[in-house]
């Protein structure tokens, strides 16, 4: 990092913390208790607080059944908050209040801009004409991702689990995969479905093992490198194949299996706590049943290409889809009617969908898909073209790559019954590091959408209140 880059960072990541508490301060004064999900965590980190672990395990202090994720959140309060308040000499209700605690992701808000910038730089190091503003500006964007920064201010999983992950997927781009490990586990006890992004690690090792395998099979063959936006049949019965005979070796899996045996051995210990807890989910399991919802894949993509659409619906791109249109006609039918019918046996609605109208997905659901009946069927083009549009944008990526991502987006997506946009953070962030950078002017673009989108889902949060008949508190929307 030269000089001047250096000044800028610090100088922008200082102003943007510094935002971050001002709002943090008008959200804690808007909302002083608990809310929504809060009301579940905030109790348990108290316990935790109070050093009552032996009594939680020994369920002497009960263990929430709405709480469904790891105690790794209240580990980490503990772990943060009881040093500070022995330092300042702090006593009394104070230490582990609900402010004190959502604290806690205001300094993760912080390491995950330092993060998303230590990714960018890294994954685009060979990309010389990208200037340090630039990556700065990107940085800063993705660090206002609008579904992330919201959570910034309550005390959700959220940026602590983004936090842990980012860092893991880090440490294995500088092949510190132990270290990576270890930060994996500490993502997967914010979240278990952030095992995916551990697999997903040690799927980036491999895949550049198969690269470099698969650049010197071209190269015997005389052949070009194929290219993933082709996608013919032939191109991809050849990769099949070559996957095949590679994985088929024993000297290669050998050697596969010495680069990624820490990862292997989180994996298993993943598997024997599934065994062990008779599934995923810690808490109410009947709420939180893993189903096959394709149609989850086609909510996650048209979600990037909402927060994307600077990069993803351009003139050119549509430009460009069409033509591909035209020259695939009978591929593209085939892809419809594969996605008419993914929709019309896989949709599933969650009664948390249909019951609480606090979250947006409650209104996106109501307004667009409750509509009419042939609403999820109309929308298959809109899919087709945001699945076409997102991996034109990786074309850049090496296949493998690109498969391994695809395979960890359908495995964090699908099972997913409930429509809840906190899920889809992130794979979104994973691929927006992984693109090209754009202009500066979409860079600029995604910016101020960005800073749009927080700034009313603020201003709404705090100043659009309601109450429901059957109570007195007061509600407010979100994410």
């Amino acid at each position: 990092m030269e000089r001047s880059e250096a000044y800028g960072f610090s100088a922008v990541m200082s102003g943007a913390f510094l935002l971050s508490c001002l709002l943090f301060a008008a959200v804690n004064r808007g909302q002083r208790g608990p809310y929504m999900d809060e009301a579940f965590h905030v109790p348990q980190a108290q316990a935790y607080c109070q050093g009552r672990f032996l009594q939680v395990l020994r369920g002497a202090v009960p263990w929430d059944p709405m709480i469904t994720t790891l105690p790794g959140l209240y580990l980490v309060s503990v772990g943060i908050v009881k040093p500070v308040a022995w330092l300042c000499g702090w006593t009394g209700s104070v230490v582990c209040s609900t402010g004190m605690l959502r604290f806690i992701n205001l300094l993760f808000s912080a390491g995950n801009f330092y993060l998303l910038y230590l990714l960018l730089s890294k994954i685009h190091q060979k990309n010389k004409a990208v200037s340090g503003f630039q990556r700065i500006l990107s940085t800063l964007t993705l660090a206002m991702f609008p579904t992330l920064y919201f959570f910034t201010f309550l005390y959700y999983t959220d940026p602590g689990s983004v936090f842990f992950t980012l860092f893991a997927y880090l440490m294995c781009l500088y092949g510190n995969h132990k270290t990576s490990v270890l930060l994996g586990f500490c993502g997967f006890m914010f979240r278990q479905t952030n095992i995916v992004w551990t697999v997903f690690c040690a799927g980036n090792t491999v895949a550049e093992k198969l690269n470099e395998a698969w650049k010197t099979e071209l190269q015997k063959k005389k052949d070009e490198k194929i290219s993933f936006r082709k996608g013919s049949f032939s191109d991809l019965m050849r990769i099949l194949r070559f996957l095949i005979k590679y994985l088929t070796s024993p000297k290669n899996l050998f050697t596969l299996t010495a680069l990624t045996w820490p990862y292997i051995i989180l994996v298993v210990g993943f598997c024997v706590f599934v065994f062990i807890n008779g599934g995923i989910v810690v808490g109410d399991r009947s709420s939180h049943e893993a189903c096959l919802h394709f149609p989850q894949m086609f909510y996650f993509l048209s979600f990037t290409v909402f927060f994307s659409f600077p990069h993803l619906v351009t003139p050119s791109k549509i430009k460009k889809f069409y033509l591909s249109l035209r020259k695939h006609p009978v591929q593209y039918s085939l892809i419809t009617a594969i996605s008419l019918f993914l929709i019309w046996k896989f949709t599933y609605v969650h009664k948390y969908l249909l019951a609480d109208n606090r979250h947006y997905t409650f209104y996106v659901w109501r307004k667009v898909f409750q509509r009419h009946e042939l609403v999820k069927y109309v929308l298959a083009p809109v899919y087709i073209f945001s699945c076409w549009s997102f991996a034109d944008t990786l074309k850049s990526k090496p296949i493998f790559w690109i498969l391994m991502y695809f395979v960890c987006l359908l495995a964090v997506t699908v099972p997913q019954k409930l429509l809840e946009f906190r899920y889809f953070i992130l794979p979104f962030l994973i691929y927006r590091l992984n693109i090209p950078f754009p202009s500066l002017y979409r860079q600029l673009l995604e910016l101020a959408f960005y800073i749009a989108v927080n700034a009313i889902t603020l201003y709404v949060f705090l100043n659009k209140t309601f109450q429901w008949a059957n109570s007195d508190e007061i509600q407010r929307f979100m994410w």
